[in-house]
């Protein structure tokens, strides 16, 4: 891949990066809210249970998202040092070029469709 193609990536990704991280401090400051708020059991017992039932389902939804968005900041990190040395856009499996068409849908594949359709094949 030519140097053009490749800084164009980095930016990319330098930009996804931003908004993930940004992402991960709402979800986290969200969290550490939601987990500070505590009921004073002014309300009766039902409404308290059920407030918490939600309270608890929000926080559980919460902690979910704040996950997938660590994992994917994770790849995109491991991009974009695969970029500074020279191993981006190269299955870490079979060691072929990932398609371009693949990586401009997602920019931090480190698979090339074949290996991946075999790793998740694998997982199952």
């Amino acid at each position: 891949m030519n140097k053009g193609k490749l800084n164009a990536f980095k930016k990319i990704l330098l930009q996804e990066r931003e908004v993930l991280e940004k992402q991960y401090r709402d979800l986290e400051e969200g969290n550490l809210h939601s987990s500070q708020s505590d009921f004073s059991g002014e309300m009766p017992f039902e409404d308290e249970y059920a407030a918490s039932g939600t309270t608890t389902f929000e926080r559980e939804r919460d902690l979910s998202l704040s996950e997938n968005v660590k994992d994917i900041l994770k790849r995109v990190n491991e991009a974009l040092d695969r970029i500074d040395r020279g191993t981006f856009s190269i299955c870490e499996m079979c060691s072929l070029p990932i398609p371009e068409e693949r990586l401009q849908a997602l920019p931090y594949a480190n698979l090339c469709i074949s290996c991946k359709q075999k790793e998740e094949k694998d997982f199952r």
